[in-house]
């Protein structure tokens, strides 16, 4: 299977690529964050008749999960190092790939980059150990370098460029272009974009196992196929006990150069090259003048009663400020200064795989992203379109388990063409 590619597999314009007719199947996808639209739009362009039904949208009062992320682009696995399942590990990478090409593609039209919020920018990686003594790390770089990615780079002067600070501890470094994506306008952009190209958005909660109520809601809605994209909600809705949050916070500071020189690249130190979640450095520009400080990572918490005071986020803020000196003088955005939600993980990481629990149910799955729904999102949704197809078809369901082997022959492929 080919890398989902941008203009020939979807547009980013406002009519769907292949226009529905009356006897196009009709999917409904339960859950309006980036999971859900992403796939809507796939489907939308494959020509499918489309229906969202979401308890939320996007808004600027109550911000969704999807609004909430740090959305920058990572190659597997990803910051907060909570990533370790070796099947879901090894889909991702193929998922975090198909989705940078087509972020990349949509950046690199200034109208397009404008609207949705979608930059490429430095990306840099800093290591408390050189990279080559870290068998974990050396596979993973070796991995990027050969993944596409484009502008890697790897030099200690990347330290002394970036103005870290030489007491924390950083020796070695990496640096590639990645999307990073202002997640408020993303998240307009692309509800905008699928109803335009004709999806209805339907405001509902679903609080049953769909496998319960899968023949009354394809009946209600006239459906064919349901996709259960809800998050945290698989928990309930897939009957998925091994679904968990990982609570994480952001700071919000003003990035315009006046309190401190600007930051203009992504800086992180991960989880797993510091050795520990609670080391984790997370610097990343949300646009041209918010800068994001974080980040922590605390499982199994439910509750968002964070404050800008708690004694996690007074030492998040503490050791960025220490490795990147400057921020001390940074002012919170006023508006907006503190950011929280849930990353919605489970036991095997990402799950992207039909209903395994009714022979002949028509339901797809895709939840589980963790932190990484912006940076897997076209590569799911890509594998959310086949599995629909083959429900279609009458293909027997198969777990992910099976489909790994595949993966991992068909190593990277870059898309053959950019743009027709």
């Amino acid at each position: 299977m080919s890398p989902l590619t941008l203009w020939r597999d979807i547009s980013p314009l406002g009519q769907p690529l292949r226009s529905p007719t009356r006897g196009s199947s009709h999917i409904l996808v339960v859950g309006g964050g980036v999971t859900g639209l992403i796939s809507s739009w796939v489907l939308l362009d494959r020509g499918y008749r489309v229906t969202i039904v979401s308890s939320a949208w996007a808004n600027d009062e109550q911000r969704l999960t999807s609004q909430i992320a740090g959305a920058l682009w990572e190659f597997p696995p990803a910051v907060c190092g909570q990533h370790t399942d070796k099947i879901s590990l090894a889909h991702s990478k193929h998922w975090s790939m198909t989705s940078y090409h087509i972020w990349d593609g949509i950046a690199s039209i200034p109208s397009l980059s404008e609207a949705s919020g979608v930059r490429m920018m430095p990306s840099d990686f800093f290591f408390p150990e050189p990279v080559d003594s870290d068998k974990a790390q050396l596979s993973k770089m070796t991995e990027i370098m050969a993944s596409g990615v484009r502008g890697f780079y790897r030099g200690a002067d990347i330290i002394d460029e970036r103005r870290v600070d030489l007491s924390y501890g950083a020796v070695d470094a990496y640096e590639l272009l990645a999307p990073i994506i202002d997640t408020d306008k993303a998240m307009g952009w692309l509800m905008e974009l699928v109803e335009s190209k004709g999806a209805n958005l339907v405001t509902e909660t679903i609080n049953d196992d769909l496998v319960e109520i899968e023949d009354s809601l394809l009946a209600r809605f006239g459906a064919d196929v349901i996709v259960n994209a809800t998050g945290l909600q698989g928990q309930v809705l897939a009957g998925d006990e091994s679904v968990y949050p990982i609570r994480g916070g952001l700071i919000r500071v003003i990035n315009d150069g006046s309190d401190f020189p600007k930051v203009d690249a992504a800086l992180t130190i991960t989880a797993d090259a510091a050795g520990s979640s609670n080391e984790i450095i997370f610097l990343v520009p949300r646009n041209d003048n918010i800068l994001l400080i974080g980040g922590i990572t605390e499982p199994h918490e439910w509750n968002l009663d964070l404050t800008m005071d708690s004694p996690i986020i007074r030492r998040m803020r503490e050791r960025c400020e220490k490795f990147l000196p400057g921020l001390e003088n940074a002012r919170v955005d006023p508006e907006y200064p503190f950011a929280q939600g849930l990353r919605p993980f489970r036991g095997q990481n990402v799950r992207v795989e039909r209903e395994l629990r009714r022979t002949g149910s028509r339901i797809v799955h895709s939840y589980g992203h963790g932190g990484a729904g912006w940076s897997l999102s076209f590569g799911c949704a890509q594998d959310v379109a086949m599995l629909v197809e083959e429900s279609l078809d009458g293909i027997a369901a198969r777990p992910m388990s099976e489909t790994v082997f595949e993966r991992k022959a068909a190593g990277f492929r870059k898309p053959q063409a950019e743009r027709y």
